[in-house]
């Protein structure tokens, strides 16, 4: 059986108080929706924490876990990444997608040619990235996830293409 894909929606930033609450930073639009979800789960789908009620912050939710009752169990688990599966989510509209669709699907050059599988969604500040693990095998590489590199998702059947930037090396003489 294979596991669901699964969101990261957020983690766990340690207690809040003495009572044994939890507070969460979330990575999802509105922060409350943490608690529509059901469990939370960990990266290898195993339970990790139902929230039972939650209040907002300015980065994400404070509020008791059914897991958790005091607050060195909540300070434990601090930097807990929370995910949940992708089919709790709601589908989303035409012409938009979930990050999270883009892992599995194939990267094709205009020739059609098999470069490679999207194994992840990276942003190390500037903007998204999909990290390629290359068909014939060996490093994984990175496309910059813009429409002069992607100009053409085909979600559906599983594959977008991938125009490699011009590669950036010593400057020619003037």
């Amino acid at each position: 059986m294979t596991q669901p894909k699964l969101i990261l929606v957020g983690h766990v930033a340690g207690g809040f108080g003495v009572k044994g609450e939890v507070k969460i930073t979330a990575y999802t639009a509105d922060p409350l929706a943490l608690t529509a979800y059901g469990p939370l789960l960990r990266a290898d789908g195993s339970h990790a924490l139902t929230v039972l009620s939650a209040r907002p912050t300015k980065d994400g939710i404070v509020g008791r876990v059914k897991e958790v009752a005091t607050k060195e169990e909540a300070d434990a688990l601090r930097n807990l990444k929370l995910h949940v599966p992708r089919d709790r989510f709601p589908e989303a509209d035409e012409d938009e997608f979930y990050l999270a669709d883009l892992i599995g699907v194939e990267a094709r050059d205009p020739d059609g040619v098999v470069l490679g599988t999207v194994k992840a969604v990276q942003n190390f500040g500037a903007d998204d990235m999909l990290e390629i693990a290359p068909a014939a095998g060996g490093p994984t590489w990175f496309l910059p996830f813009t429409r002069a590199c992607v100009p053409d998702l085909h979600l559906s059947d599983g594959w977008l293409l991938a125009l490699r930037p011009d590669e950036v090396g010593e400057r020619e003489p003037d």
